[in-house]
């Protein structure tokens, strides 16, 4: 059944690029604010000065810090606080709710996915939406392709449908282990991307390290009972690439100052937007020595988090011993 409006909860700047193109395909379009001044201000002003500046929100998005919820609510909320607002959501809603989780991460002690999170809170058949994009190119309306997943197929194909216009194109899929982790998993890699940019150690480096991170990413999304073939695509070599090369790349961004030697609470200060890399880290290796996967990426990105110097980290990473490549 088509839907006339849909919530969305978080105004960060993927929420509010989302907002911006989902106002073309809804007749209204609810979004929900965590600050009640910034929620005043966007109602007000149209624009998300602190997240998204340079784009105006149309008429039919409206801005609150009370959430109103309808029949389609969408989550964009950093992965960190996504349970806490999801109860309270749950406890507000008044008709039955189909929720559709934008959120990239690994919950960091239930290990937790953030469909089984909105699972847990919301009753029904949750599904993902997830995809390499950058937040104002697909507010300004560039070409992008993403993935929507759920294990209920007739949910993911109206979400395809109803989403579907302008430069944006959606495909489904059915993995949402895979998906969803491999969406996480690439943050980390990209920090490690990050590192090599600002260490200027070449493309050569670059490439290695993505390729070797999509093996990683691999290991533990099939440890985990996801696909392999979902890490080739979108959700997975898609969103690592764009994750590791693009200058919008906020875990990148964490890399490149982590190689000049800035410790990671000065990087966090200075960064209103949340990069989701640097928690999904220790999560993702919890959850490798559980599995018994090797992943000596993450291991080098756990270091420079940790404090260790960036040149000495991946110098300890390339010195190590000789094996197959497809093991």
């Amino acid at each position: 059944m088509a839907q006339v409006a849909i919530s969305i909860l978080g105004g960060g700047s993927w929420g509010t690029a989302l907002a911006i193109v989902l106002a073309e395909r809804f007749e209204r379009v609810n979004l929900w604010v965590h600050n009640p001044n910034l929620a005043a201000r966007m109602e007000s002003t149209r624009v998300n000065d602190v997240y998204l500046p340079g784009f105006t929100l149309p008429a039919n998005i409206h801005v609150s810090h009370e959430m109103r919820l309808c029949p389609w609510v969408l989550s964009v909320v950093p992965s960190k606080h996504l349970r806490q607002v999801l109860e309270q959501a749950g406890k507000q809603a008044t008709t039955p709710i189909r929720l559709i989780s934008a959120t990239k991460g690994i919950e960091a002690h239930t290990f937790s996915r953030m469909s089984e999170i909105a699972e847990q809170c919301f009753p029904g058949v949750p599904a993902v939406l997830t995809g390499p994009t950058f937040a104002r190119e697909v507010a300004d309306g560039e070409p992008a392709a993403m993935v929507v997943s759920s294990r209920d197929a007739d949910f993911a194909q109206q979400i395809q449908t109803a989403f579907t216009g302008g430069n944006l194109r959606f495909y489904t899929n059915d993995d949402v282990v895979g998906v969803e982790l491999a969406a996480a998993l690439k943050n980390i890699i990209a920090i490690a991307a990050g590192a090599i940019e600002g260490l200027h150690l070449g493309s050569n480096s670059t490439a290695a390290v993505i390729t070797r991170g999509l093996a990683e990413i691999s290991r533990l999304v099939v440890a985990r009972g996801g696909k392999a073939s979902t890490v080739s695509g979108l959700a997975g070599l898609g969103d690592l690439v764009l994750t590791c090369t693009g200058q919008l790349s906020r875990n990148r961004r964490v890399g490149i100052e982590l190689a000049k030697g800035r410790s990671l609470s000065d990087i966090l200060s200075d960064t209103k937007m949340v990069a989701e890399g640097v928690e999904t880290t220790t999560v993702a290796l919890k959850l490798a020595e559980l599995h018994n996967v090797e992943m000596p990426i993450t291991q080098a990105v756990q270091a420079m988090l940790s404090g260790q110097p960036a040149p000495e980290a991946l110098r300890q990473l390339i010195s190590r011993a000789p094996r197959s490549e497809v093991n």
